[in-house]
C-alpha cells in the first residue's frame, strides 16, 4: 500500500517523466534547422505574424540541451532567464506536496503577477520592433 507521502508525490513524479520526454523529443526533433523533425508551427506567428513571448522556446531549449549557451539566449532570451524561476516554483510545489503544506516561492510574492504580465507584455513588443537592433529578436 502505498503511504500518504508517496500519493503526494505522483504529480511531481508524473510531471519529471512527461517533461523528461518532452526535452527528449526536443532533443532528437532538431527545431533549429529545417532537416530536423517538424515541430507544429506557433500559432500566433502562424496566423499573425508575430513572435509570441514563447516563440523560439523549442530551439531555445535544443541549444541549451546541446550547451550552446549564445544561440538559446538568442532564440528566447526572456524564457531563458525565466528557467531558474520556473524551477524554483516546481521545486517549491514538489516539496510542498512532500511536506503536506505549502512552501512559497517568487510567485507568491505580491508584485510577481502584475511584473511577470507586465514583463510578458514588453517582451511581446520589444521583439516585434521593426527596426535595429531589435530585429535581431526575431526568430
Amino acid at each position: 500500500m502505498i503511504s500518504a507521502r508517496g500519493r503526494a508525490m505522483v504529480l511531481p513524479a508524473a510531471t519529471v517523466l512527461i517533461g523528461g520526454a518532452g526535452l527528449a523529443a526536443v532533443w532528437f526533433a532538431d527545431p533549429t534547422s529545417d532537416a530536423g523533425f517538424p515541430l507544429p508551427p506557433c500559432p500566433v506567428k502562424w496566423l499573425f505574424g508575430l513572435d509570441c513571448p514563447g516563440c523560439g522556446c523549442a530551439r531555445m531549449i535544443y541549444s541549451l540541451l546541446h550547451a550552446d549557451l549564445l544561440p538559446a539566449l538568442q532564440y528566447n532570451a526572456l524564457a531563458l532567464l525565466f528557467i531558474p524561476f520556473f524551477a524554483w516554483s516546481w521545486t517549491g510545489w514538489a516539496l510542498g506536496r512532500w511536506r503536506g503544506r505549502e512552501v512559497r516561492t517568487w510567485e507568491n510574492w505580491r508584485w510577481s503577477p502584475l511584473a511577470a504580465l507586465v514583463l510578458l507584455g514588453i517582451w511581446s513588443v520589444v521583439r516585434n520592433l521593426p527596426f535595429a537592433p531589435f530585429t535581431s529578436l526575431y526568430v
